[in-house]
């Protein structure tokens, strides 16, 4: 494990610590042959990326070895408007480790005979805003200016290590196990008539409830669990993961492909953080102490996908996705421990539904040249009546661009360039926001990656 942690801070140290994923907290696409066909993956050779989706796909890699590097570019746009006041709390770059959010790609792999091999290093997906201290996000009930941020940063690594076996001419199965990490900053502020519709509901435990409930002139709590570094997070965990896959050739220009994802296993992702009460007398009364997520899982995904030569040079991709959030993420259920004592626990409503996905990819290929485009669909897996301003993970469609050039049989450059278009959702529903807003949240992602053969 040791290693595996020397391995993933050498990767990220290349790289600013987030990406802003697209599926809700996934990425919509490994790699720039699969986002340049709107994140189709499942039954055509992605290359290395392959582990990501459908590790049996690595057996359509030529023969030999490879290594691919590469690196995701994601540019956000996201603002939260106050639907009553028409202020509007913009999402940008307040500090050192925000957008635009790099993420790097590494990865090797290995093929000889009916066997395939690979190892790597992906970033899974994330969430990541930035809404800085003054906008109305700070403001505590009463019209009290907090001075306090509102923030998010989340990061998932996959290790994978991975395996194809070609049993027929036909058919081919992979399974991969994969390391994971998860980190996360949040910066939250829950106003008063949040924490009381909260505790009404029976989601607030503790022994300091009656503390806040005993101040003077509750008017807010502030959670801050944020480290402004590059590469650290207030909180963070370890855990494990993996998938099956298999391919069928039902002729030699069409090809089926399935796999599925197991949902997470990482253990509760813990550190330090400050608790602040708002209090319209007596002031802000920061307490310090330890912190745990508990129970955070990326969910569990089916992968169904065809594949298509109509000739030498045309290819068409298609998957159907089914993504399994509703179980994945319910709650995001938070527990705080004072270093002078007490303790609370809060129980985030979340409510995440099951999510599908339709992705979509043409290519055409002309001597060195490969050009790509595709599409991609999803259903809305959020809630309007939970959403947080801090979690805007709304955009549900894409479309996207790539191409490659092969230098050589050995040796090439991919690209893909995709737009997650515009999504706003509105929400005026006690406790996950206090004033009746609507967010919007679009953004542009490009991925590049070298590989070479030998």
């Amino acid at each position: 494990m040791k290693k595996l942690r020397k391995l993933s801070a050498a990767i990220l140290a290349f790289a600013a610590p987030m990406v802003h994923a697209t599926d809700v907290f996934r990425l919509e696409g490994f790699g720039p042959i699969s986002r340049g066909m709107g994140g189709a993956a499942t039954a055509f050779d992605v290359g290395a990326a392959g582990m990501m989706t459908n590790p049996a796909t690595l057996s359509l890699m030529a023969e030999g070895s490879e290594l691919h590097v590469g690196l995701d570019v994601v540019n956000t746009d996201i603002d939260t408007k106050n639907r009553a006041t028409g202020e509007n709390a913009s999402s940008d770059s307040h500090s050192k480790n925000r957008g635009p959010y790099l993420a790097p790609q590494l990865a090797f792999t290995y093929h000889d005979g009916p066997l395939a091999l690979g190892a790597g290093a992906f970033a899974q997906g994330g969430l990541g805003t930035e809404y800085g201290s003054r906008s109305f996000l700070s403001r505590a009930s009463g019209g009290v200016d907090t001075g306090l941020e509102n923030s998010s940063r989340l990061l998932v690594l996959n290790i994978p290590f991975a395996a194809s076996y070609q049993i027929t001419d036909k058919l081919t199965v992979g399974a991969s196990a994969d390391v994971m990490w998860q980190g996360l900053n949040l910066e939250l502020l829950l106003a008063a008539d949040q924490v009381g519709s909260l505790i009404g509901s029976g989601r607030v435990s503790g022994s300091l409830v009656p503390v806040l409930g005993g101040l003077p002139d509750l008017r807010g709590a502030h959670f801050s669990l944020t480290k402004n570094q590059p590469l650290a997070s207030g909180v963070d965990a370890w855990g494990v993961g993996g998938r099956i896959g298999m391919t069928y050739k039902v002729s030699n220009d069409t090809m089926l492909g399935a796999a599925y994802t197991l949902e997470s296993h990482v253990n509760d992702m813990e550190g330090r953080a400050t608790l602040t009460a708002i209090d319209g007398i007596v002031g802000q009364i920061p307490l310090d102490g330890k912190i745990k997520l508990r129970d955070f899982q990326m969910p569990a995904h089916l992968d169904l996908g065809l594949s298509h030569h109509f000739n030498d040079q045309w290819m068409l991709a298609v998957d159907v996705s089914r993504v399994f959030w509703k179980h994945a993420l319910k709650d995001i259920d938070v527990g705080f421990e004072s270093d002078g004592g007490g303790n609370i626990d809060i129980l985030l409503p979340q409510n995440y539904k099951d999510q599908n996905i339709l992705s979509v990819g043409l290519a055409y290929q002309t001597g060195n040249w490969t050009w790509r485009g595709g599409a991609r669909i999803a259903d809305q897996a959020l809630r309007s009546d939970l959403l947080f301003g801090v979690i805007p993970a709304i955009p549900r469609k894409h479309a996207s661009l790539g191409f490659s050039y092969d230098f050589s049989k050995e040796s090439g450059v991919h690209f893909a360039y995709s737009h997650a278009f515009k999504e706003s959702m509105d929400n005026s529903s006690l406790p996950n926001t206090s004033a009746p807003t609507r967010t919007s949240h679009s953004q542009d992602n490009w991925t590049i990656a070298y590989t070479h053969g030998f």
